[in-house]
């Protein structure tokens, strides 16, 4: 049988409950999305930090688990058929955990793809582009005298969060009533976008009304701001 010790990665992150999931991420927008995702089931893990100090990310341990060198991924002892299942890509494993633990995505099958189709919107459009606009207006970007790349991000990223404001009129959540993993996969780029980017006055966040009534109940949950912080920094 197939036991975690099998993996390279627990050789520089050993498992100290190698019967729970292993995480390890970094609490950035994509990596507590799983973080919070976890808080939110009550499924027992044991997270572990990826610094980009060190650049773990480029450990032959890490990328024996994700080749693509991006946080979060996640090592299941208890996967599909009761083997170990590694697995990478945020949204990934917010499927894999939503269908392993019955929660955070609707059974019926046309909510199940109304639930998707959001979660694939931030995948492809609100974390890259967010990202982007983060890069312009407080990283490197600021150094670029031409403001014309980060004027592009930032019209794009106004775009993305009217398409979220027409979306939420009349809705608790962005699929309806319910709270799922579309809402946790958004809502913590929104937050890093007003908060850690500071670009709030850039996109016009006073505009977007339902957006800001949204984001203060998902940081309002406790499951949220315990995910918010895991794994804890050194």
């Amino acid at each position: 049988m197939t036991t975690l010790s099998s993996f390279p990665i627990t050789h520089k992150w050993p498992a100290q409950h190698p019967d729970r999931l292993q995480l390890y991420s970094l609490p950035t927008p994509n990596g507590v999305k799983v973080s919070i995702m976890l808080e939110e089931i009550g499924l027992p893990y044991e997270p572990h930090l990826v610094s980009f100090q060190t650049q773990d990310q480029l450990s032959p341990e890490f990328l024996s688990l994700n080749p693509n060198n991006k946080i979060p991924a996640i090592l299941d002892p208890q996967g599909p058929g009761g083997q170990p299942l590694a697995l990478f890509e945020s949204g990934a494993i917010l499927v894999y955990l939503a269908e392993k633990t019955g929660q955070l995505l609707p059974a019926d099958p046309a909510r199940r793809y109304q639930t998707l189709q959001w979660l694939m919107f931030q995948m492809g459009g609100i974390g890259p582009m967010f990202g982007q606009l983060g890069f312009f207006h407080k990283f490197a970007g600021k150094d670029y005298e031409d403001k014309r790349p980060r004027d592009r991000y930032v019209a794009e990223s106004r775009r993305l969060l009217g398409v979220l404001e027409q979306q939420l009129q009349g809705r608790t959540w962005i699929v309806g009533d319910d709270y799922s993993i579309a809402d946790i996969a958004i809502w913590p780029w929104v937050r890093n976008l007003f908060g850690f980017y500071e670009a709030g006055d850039l996109v016009g966040q006073a505009d977007f009304v339902q957006v800001q009534r949204v984001l203060a109940s998902f940081v309002a949950r406790p499951a949220v701001q315990r995910g918010l912080n895991l794994p804890a920094r050194d």
